[in-house]
This record gives C-alpha cells, sequence and structure tokens, in this order.
C-alpha cells in the first residue's frame, strides 16, 4: 500500500495554474486574485515502481505510428431526435464523446438534455441520467410537463463519482448525463466539490469513461458572472465539445451555440423557443426574429446574418434624441458597442450627421447577439432612420460591410442571404456593388448595389 500525505497546493481559478505559495497576479493567465489553497492528497512512489526518463516510462512498449497506420474508421453519431441540437452537434451526437453544456441558471440545460435522453431513449438506446442537484422525485415532477418516458431511460442520484462509476459498469449505458459537474466529487481528493481540483479529477475521470467505454457523456457545467463556464479554463480544453445556451431566461427563445467542437463547425446555432412542455426548436429563426416588427416607424431595418451556412434576418432598432445633459449616451444590445461608436463617427466624417450631441441606442430586435460586420450597413442606416425620422420601406433588407472612409464592401454568402430573403417576401435588397454585378438575377428581388453610404441614402429615399 502506497503511503499518502496531505498537503496544500494553491490553484488559479481562471485557468487551473498551480503554485506552493499564494500571488495576487496568476502568472499563468495574469488574472487578479483568483488564487485560492486547496488541500491535496499526494501519493508515494512504490518502492518497486518503474523508473522514468523525463517524461516518458522506460520500457513501456510504446511506440510512434506513421498517418498510413492509424486506421480509418468512419465516425459513429447517434440521432439525438432534435433536429436543432444535431445541427449544432455536427449532424449527430458523436459516440464516445465529452460534451459540456454551459448556460446561466434556468435557462433550460437540464430541460434540453431531460428531452434529449427523452428522445434517445425512446429510440432503443439505453441512457443514464445522473443528477447531484435535484432528488428523484423533483426530477420526475419536471419530466412530468414534457411528455412520456421509456424504460430505457434510468435515473440515478448521486454526488460521489466512485458510485456513479459503479452504476455505469451494471447500466452500460450509450449516453450518460451529468447534471452538474460542480456537484460531483472523488474520494481521493479532499477538496470541496465545485474546487479546482475536484472539477478536473472528476472531469479527467468521465473523459478516461467516456473514451474506454465509447459511451457519449453530457456534462452541464454552471458559469460565472462573466458568463464562462465556472471552474478552471482547462475543463474547456478537456472535453471534445463546448456548447453555450444564451438568450434572456425571461424570453421566450433560446439559442444554443457551439464554441468548441473536435467533430464540427463551431459557426452553427440553434434556435428553440421555451414553452409549457418544454422547448422546442425554431425550424425558421427568420420569421421568428421578425415576428412583431412595427410598421411605418423610423429607426427601424431588416438586417441578414448568417451562422454557419444559416442566414437569419433580424431587425435593427435605433433611436437618436437629443441629449439633455452634457455627455451623450450611448447604448448597444446584441451589438458590439464599440463598434456602433465607430459607425456614428463615420456617419458623422463622411455623412455630416451632427450626432455628437445626440443619445443613440441600437437593439437587435429578440435579444439575438451578434458581430458579423455584415450588419455594419444596417446598423447605420437605422441611425440615419432615427436621427431624420424617416420610415424606411418595409419590404427592404439591407447587408453590407462600412469601412472607415464610408466605403460598403462585400460579406460573404450574399447569395443565400437573398434567398432567404426572398423567401420572406422581401422585394428589394440594398447591398455591395461589388456583389451586385456578380449575383445572378432572383425572382422578386431588385438588387441595388452601393459603394458608400451616400449612395445607400440615396437608395433609401432617406433625405
Amino acid at each position: 500500500m502506497a503511503a499518502k500525505s496531505t498537503k496544500s497546493i494553491f490553484f488559479c481559478q481562471s485557468c487551473g495554474y498551480e503554485s506552493a505559495k499564494w500571488m495576487g497576479q496568476c502568472p499563468g493567465c495574469h488574472a487578479w486574485n483568483t488564487m485560492v489553497e486547496e488541500p491535496v492528497r499526494a501519493t508515494a512512489r512504490k518502492s518497486g515502481e518503474r523508473k522514468r526518463t523525463g517524461t516518458v516510462a522506460a520500457g513501456s512498449g510504446r511506440r510512434a505510428v506513421s498517418l498510413k497506420e492509424i486506421p480509418a474508421d468512419e465516425t459513429v453519431r447517434y440521432d439525438t431526435g432534435i433536429g436543432e441540437f444535431n445541427r449544432v452537434l455536427g449532424s449527430g451526437l458523436v459516440k464516445g464523446a465529452l460534451t459540456l453544456l454551459g448556460g446561466d441558471p434556468g435557462i433550460g440545460k437540464s430541460t434540453l438534455l431531460l428531452q434529449v435522453a427523452r428522445l434517445m431513449s425512446a429510440g432503443g438506446r439505453r441512457v443514464l441520467y445522473v443528477s447531484g442537484e435535484e432528488s428523484l422525485s423533483q426530477i420526475r415532477l419536471r419530466a412530468s410537463r414534457i411528455g412520456e418516458f421509456s424504460d430505457a431511460l434510468m435515473f440515478l442520484c448521486e454526488t460521489d463519482l466512485d458510485e456513479i462509476s459503479g452504476v455505469i459498469e451494471d447500466v452500460k449505458p450509450a449516453v450518460l448525463i451529468i447534471d452538474s459537474i460542480q456537484t460531483m466529487s472523488v474520494s481521493e481528493v479532499s477538496a470541496a466539490p465545485g474546487s479546482v481540483s475536484q472539477v478536473r479529477e472528476v472531469t479527467g475521470l468521465l473523459l478516461k469513461i467516456a473514451k474506454s467505454m465509447e459511451i457519449s457523456v453530457f456534462i452541464v457545467g454552471h458559469v460565472t458572472k462573466e458568463g464562462t463556464v465556472a471552474g478552471p479554463r482547462v475543463l474547456e480544453h478537456m472535453v471534445d465539445t463546448v456548447l453555450y445556451f444564451e438568450g434572456d431566461r425571461h424570453a421566450a427563445y433560446r439559442i444554443l451555440r457551439a464554441v468548441k467542437n473536435r467533430f464540427g463547425s463551431t459557426n452553427e446555432i440553434g434556435v428553440f423557443e421555451m414553452g409549457e412542455r418544454g422547448l422546442h426548436e425554431v425550424e425558421n429563426p427568420s420569421q421568428f426574429m421578425l415576428d412583431g416588427r412595427p410598421k411605418g416607424a423610423s429607426g427601424s431595418i431588416v438586417t441578414c446574418a448568417v451562422e454557419g451556412t444559416r442566414p437569419i434576418l433580424m431587425e435593427v432598432q435605433a433611436l437618436v434624441s437629443r441629449t439633455a445633459f452634457g455627455f451623450p449616451r450611448r447604448q448597444a444590445t446584441g451589438a458590439d458597442l464599440n463598434r456602433v461608436n465607430l459607425l456614428m463617427a463615420v456617419l458623422e466624417k463622411r455623412v455630416g450627421l451632427a450626432l455628437a450631441d445626440c443619445d443613440a441606442y441600437v437593439n437587435l430586435a429578440g435579444g439575438v447577439r451578434m458581430q458579423e460586420p455584415a450588419l455594419d450597413l444596417g446598423i447605420c442606416l437605422a441611425l440615419v432612420s432615427s436621427f431624420r425620422n424617416f420610415a424606411v420601406e418595409e419590404k427592404e433588407i439591407v447587408f453590407g460591410e462600412v469601412g472607415l472612409s464610408g466605403e460598403v464592401r462585400a460579406v460573404t454568402l450574399a447569395e443565400q442571404r437573398i434567398q432567404e430573403a426572398a423567401r420572406l417576401g422581401f422585394t428589394s435588397c440594398i447591398l455591395p456593388a461589388a456583389q451586385a454585378s456578380r449575383i445572378r438575377g432572383i425572382d422578386g428581388v431588385r438588387l441595388i448595389g452601393v459603394r458608400d453610404l451616400g449612395d445607400a441614402l440615396k437608395a433609401m429615399g432617406i433625405r
């Protein structure tokens, strides 16, 4: 039996950097006041343990292989039963993948995974749902609102990963759901659940289970006030996929976004709507985003952004008014405030609008957050429309990047944006002149190419 001793080590809560003493600033990520002290149990080496040379065990029998020697096995994917969820994962759940799902409290993380577990178990796959935050009766109350569940879905309320590992050996599920990672612990680490060392150790063991037993594992992670997953940053590096569930918990819609995906694109998003019976996928997000759009109101422009391969139409709203104080107020919701300030400076310099003494508020309707350059032209025209109190034509859409000289530059996937606009009944599109000349005519949509902001204002009829 190896001798064990307990000591304390300081960990950085942001990046997981280890230090023998406390420091005000982490040397790894340079964050301030993130070092916390946690006990660590060290195991002494056995007397007969093999000696190591550098970092590789001598005589381990391992050898390097060439790319030709690696078998080209096709990736096995499971259908989750939810099309929007499959899209974000990359056409389905990969067998043996470890996926981290983060989001604000009450946003719907547990509800989404419970619906995925229900649909996959109904398809004949065995699913084990482990909860460290709710009792079995609480889970049943929440599940009763979603629908009927098959016997292939098993539930367990436990926080000790050693006990959970034994249940996994007995059940042998195809999919394992851990809700949440901050409540789990292992007996070998004496730190409290949710600490840096516990989260890192638990995630490492779950990764080993996923790869060795070929089980697709979902882990739910809490988020900090900055919106990132709580715990060491190394947690996101250990998993295969990192998903974030975004949106206002008081609003009807939710957006699922992949920020890391080893098996697919990180640009795709899934749109969901929260209802009485759980989350429902929104197959036409453009129509969903434009519902309730005001008619004949100034400062309202429809533009198009692209997430992955999906064009999404959305409304840009702007409100410009004279300030009653000496310092004007600027605010942006859903868009980058620094970008809005830059575009307002371009309007002042290149178009001659006197915005220096005006309050300006920009909002992407529906609460969606986008930072694509193609929104620049829509933001500029919405600001001018509000400033001039001029209502834009209802069936007109604009997109394009605006440079510091006021020029309108080309953007990606212009033809797909126009096709999406035509599908929703838009009859006119203002776009960069460089692309308008190259795109073949699309039935029912008049293309207006503009070279700069002055051309765009003339095309919109804004005086």
